[in-house]
């Protein structure tokens, strides 16, 4: 699989480095910073309240920072400081339940450099106990400037809080944002069926996820169950663990459209070929690239249009003729709708509170986890993971979750359905005639 070229050059950068000796000791007394890092997501919130409240029970910490765009305001200008310990509870509760990154967030990946001014910026405002919430990028940038203040002899304590819609972070069952993302695609995928089948066509929605197909599976939920469930979209669902191809795909369609006259396709924006290239590289030309280097996968109709002129070239109607076929790309909204999976809500809070609770107990360093006990009745609980396990690393969708070349597993169904919370149930004509 293809891997983000700057998050690989930052893993090789370190690993000659040798690995810093993590251990408890006396807790330092000082200041604590907190910000939130990469893409918003509908309780990233909860996971900031998480950490601000348990601070308040934490004596060593003075004064509780909360950095304005992550590290980005951290390092450019110490206005971008908020003291945290002045918002009431009720002001907190306001902050928990508002969907997206309230702090503002930060799409930087420091490397080495950036992380000296990370360090020196902590060191200016006495900051001993340093928070981040994010992805892999979030956790690399906690690894890296934990090893900065061990070699310089200052001690200060990071931690990693989970947060990705993508669900790829290492070693966790389930990410903070994953759920509510997922519900959001559930919900989504099941009222654009009904919409399908009141006018009849090739529907195509494209869903986030680059490198990780969790999010797009999540849209088989949608088919509920019952009677109906082999004829409710999705019909097909193309993840990027599984390489696509374009003529298995138009034919794939073409059979679905015979047997039902119409077909919903959940497709990841990260779909790729056998060769590990992008299929909107090998679709269309003079692709946007972001500031990282990487094709524009999100915030694009690209895929979802070459994959719709792909239909109309090859598949037909009974008649003969082209069918109707149209393509959405869900983009932002899939992140921070709000209307948040309760145990999202729940398991966030709770991340961002267990990260303290790491400090308080005299960890140097090291990221949250959220591990699965049990699916009936679901039981999850909270770990302590190294950051050199999860920074800079991707998760992909186990084997297991797969069923052929576009659909997903019973097993997949079973993991992810307790994640979303309770979905409603629409009325078919076929069940009142």
């Amino acid at each position: 699989m293809a891997k983000r070229s700057k998050s690989a050059a930052r893993a090789r950068s370190v690993r000659s480095a040798p690995r810093p000796r993590v251990t408890r000791s006396a807790l330092p007394v000082g200041n604590a910073a907190v910000g939130q890092s990469g893409g918003p997501t509908a309780v990233i919130n909860q996971s900031l309240v998480g950490v601000i409240e348990e601070l308040r029970t934490f004596k060593a910490v003075k004064k509780t920072f909360g950095m304005r765009h992550g590290v980005s305001g951290l390092t450019h200008d110490p206005a971008e400081l908020i003291d945290c310990k002045r918002l009431s509870a009720a002001e907190l509760e306001r902050v928990a339940t508002t969907p997206s990154a309230i702090l503002g967030s930060s799409r930087d990946k420091p490397d080495a450099a950036y992380c000296e001014k990370i360090f020196a910026a902590c060191r200016a405002n006495n900051i001993r106990y340093f928070f981040y919430i994010g992805g892999n990028d979030s956790s690399d940038t906690c690894r890296i400037v934990s090893e900065l203040a061990q070699a310089r002899g200052y001690d200060m304590r990071c931690f990693h809080v989970p947060k990705t819609v993508d669900n790829d972070l290492m070693l966790s069952d389930h990410t903070p944002g994953f759920p509510s993302a997922a519900r959001f695609n559930a919900l989504a995928f099941m009222s654009d069926s009904m919409d399908n089948a009141s006018l009849p066509g090739v529907k195509i929605n494209v869903v986030m996820g680059r490198h990780a197909g969790f999010l797009t599976a999540a849209a088989a939920l949608a088919r509920g169950e019952g009677g109906f469930k082999d004829r409710n979209g999705p019909h097909l669902i193309y993840l990027p663990e599984v390489p696509f191809d374009s003529d298995r795909f138009a034919a794939d369609v073409q059979a679905v459209y015979d047997r039902l006259g119409r077909c919903q396709i959940a497709v990841s924006e990260g779909i790729q070929d056998a060769q590990g290239r992008p299929i909107i590289t090998t679709l269309m030309e003079r692709l946007d690239k972001d500031a990282h280097g990487n094709v524009q996968l999100s915030g694009v109709g690209a895929l979802g249009d070459a994959l719709a002129d792909v239909v109309k070239k090859r598949v037909k109607s009974k008649s003969g003729k082209p069918v109707r076929v149209r393509a959405d790309t869900f983009g932002y909204l899939q992140r921070c709708w709000p209307d948040p999976s309760p145990v999202d809500s729940k398991e966030a809070r709770l991340a961002g509170r267990e990260a303290v609770k790491l400090a308080k107990r005299g960890e140097v360093s090291g990221s949250i986890a959220i591990q699965r006990a049990s699916s009936k009745p679901y039981k999850a609980k909270l770990v302590k993971i190294e950051l050199r396990d999860v920074a800079a690393k991707t998760r992909h969708m186990p084997t297991e979750f797969f069923k052929g070349s576009n659909d997903v597993s019973d097993k997949f169904i079973a993991w992810c359905k307790p994640l979303v919370g309770p979905l409603p149930r629409m009325v078919r004509v076929d069940e009142l005639i």
